[in-house]
């Protein structure tokens, strides 16, 4: 065990990488971010105060670098560039030298619509739990940065918004409250072999999302259902792996029955409640502009 718990984040340019990063910089943790060799959103890390290893999941010998040393690892396995062949590899490297894995999964996987065959989130927790290493789950409903993949580019071009199951309710969650619960696993033992189902405060249709945003920025922004089967060859085109593809739909089409469920955990873990997709709306509102 490290003296400063050193950590080792994989995925460390996405929408929760960063903040992890730059929260364990500002706690005085040394850092590390794995990067592939060309990252292009290498731009989003901080500038200085953490060590920059480069390697990719594809190679796992070529995270050994990376992990020499290191005590803790957070864990995001890119499903949509990366198919999970090298998975087992990866994770016997990391047990070899890691002592913690925190994972970022799905909250599909808490309510079974994600399957170990669909080689996805449910798949690499049977995988990890088989390591020995001391985990914890991230179990994460749709991080709030979706909305911008989803709808900005539409609410700029035309204020249109096309999408299916604009009636599914969801319980979103701030990517920076995601985050702060992975610091916390990060840096010890009190959330070991724990599945924390992670959820923002409040469930809002995606429609109501997009009139939030709307307001937010100054305008009138509309939704378009188009049926899920477009929706579905646009996103295996986009490569999304197709049975996860399928089963987010069915997913979204069950939330326009059912309400994405609501959690406490933010508040158990952190001390305070999670943040709303307004206050999110409000921080990236130039992105809609």
């Amino acid at each position: 065990m490290g003296a400063d718990n050193t950590v080792l984040v994989i995925g460390a340019t996405g929408n929760v990488g960063p903040l992890v990063v730059r929260q364990l910089i500002d706690e005085g943790v040394t850092t590390r971010a794995l990067l592939l060799a060309d990252d292009p959103k290498a731009g989003r890390l901080p500038d200085e105060g953490f060590e920059v290893f480069h390697g990719d999941l594809a190679d796992p010998d070529s995270l050994l670098p990376a992990l020499d040393g290191v005590e803790s690892v957070l864990l995001m396995w890119p499903f949509f560039t990366l198919n999970v062949d090298t998975a087992p590899a990866v994770l016997e490297r990391i047990a070899r030298q890691a002592r913690r894995v925190v994972f970022v999964s799905s909250i599909g996987v808490h309510i079974g619509y994600e399957h170990t065959d669909n080689n996805c989130h449910a798949y690499l927790e049977e995988l990890i739990e088989k390591t020995g290493l001391e985990w914890t789950f991230l179990q994460t409903t749709g991080f709030a940065a979706n909305a911008r993949l989803s709808y900005a580019q539409q609410m700029k071009a035309t204020g249109i918004v096309r999408s299916p199951y604009g009636a599914a309710a969801r319980s979103s969650i701030h990517e920076g409250d995601v985050a702060a619960v992975a610091v916390r696993a990060l840096r010890s033992s009190e959330l070991a072999g724990r599945r924390l189902v992670i959820t923002g405060p409040e469930v809002l249709t995606q429609i109501e999302q997009v009139k939030i945003i709307g307001e937010i920025i100054g305008t009138e922004p509309t939704w378009q259902d188009v049926p899920a089967e477009a929706a579905l060859k646009a996103m295996v085109s986009a490569g999304w792996p197709p049975a996860y593809a399928s089963g987010a739909l069915e997913y979204f089409e069950m939330l326009t029955k059912e309400p994405e469920l609501i959690t406490t955990t933010v508040q158990d873990v952190l001390g305070r409640p999670p943040r709303t997709f307004r206050e999110w709306a409000v921080e990236f509102a130039d992105d809609f502009r």
